[in-house]
């Protein structure tokens, strides 16, 4: 459905592709808005899309599983020091707790990636799909700080194979940049620059460690200092224009 035929020039300038509309709304990311676009969740004007590339003007009607979309969305950008016991989805089939408990926002908003329920610290919350896929795709490699506190002092060598990168069942892990403290062996700060899936506590317990503290103390240039466990802040300007600038949006 391309909607594009007799359209004055005008017109045409105001047009843009579906999948940017969905972005731009909140709704989800770029790619993941070509997905819902696929499998047919998508109506223009009461029409099922699934052509990807599909261009709508802003005053279309556009659904999503029959849920209408506002062009016009305030952009949020949320900080989250995340404390224990609150999982990092937007809702739970089995009546945990759960991040937007803690966020009590008429604003329909999404974590920026995943912290485990016992990992505290930095999380950041945002209607902006552009901007929150960017920040946890791999090839911009935005930086996360983690302070890790183990079970017994961390072995030179193991910090430094660590550093190098570490074969995890079927993939290995980027460099990292790994701080033993001078005072206490067992505190370590380790720098990565991708996502994978508990990548911190895996990696320490390839070589035998427990990791007993997991706290993420910094998201690309975002800290959670000032804010208690459980506290939330909005992010300022220069902030938000911070992170779009380490990923290409700005």
């Amino acid at each position: 459905m391309k909607i594009t035929s007799q359209q004055s020039p005008e017109h045409e300038q105001q047009l843009v592709r579906l999948n940017k509309f969905l972005a731009d709304a909140g709704i989800a990311s770029r790619r993941k808005a070509d997905e819902l676009i696929a499998r047919g969740a998508v109506k223009v004007n009461g029409r099922i899309v699934t052509e990807l590339g599909t261009k709508v003007h802003p005053g279309d009607l556009v659904t999503v599983e029959g849920k209408p979309v506002s062009p016009y969305k305030h952009l949020t950008y949320i900080v989250l020091n995340k404390p224990k016991d609150y999982i990092t989805t937007t809702s739970d089939e089995r009546g945990r707790k759960t991040v937007l408990d803690l966020v009590p926002l008429k604003t329909r908003l999404y974590p920026v990636g995943r912290l485990d329920r016992n990992t505290t610290g930095v999380l950041l919350l945002t209607n902006d799909g552009e901007l929150a896929a960017r920040l946890t795709h791999p090839r911009y490699g935005v930086e996360r700080e983690y302070i890790v506190g183990l079970d017994k002092p961390l072995e030179a060598r193991h910090a430094a194979e660590i550093a190098r990168g570490v074969r995890l069942d079927d993939e290995t892990t980027g460099p990292a940049e790994v701080i033993i403290s001078p005072s206490d062996a067992r505190q370590v700060c380790i720098v990565l620059r991708e996502g994978k899936n508990r990548e911190v506590r895996r990696l320490f317990e390839h070589f035998g460690y427990e990791v007993r503290k997991l706290h993420r103390s910094r998201y690309g240039t975002i800290t959670v200092r000032s804010l208690a466990r459980g506290e939330y802040r909005h992010l300022t300007r220069q902030e938000v224009l911070s992170l779009r600038k380490l990923v290409g949006l700005s």
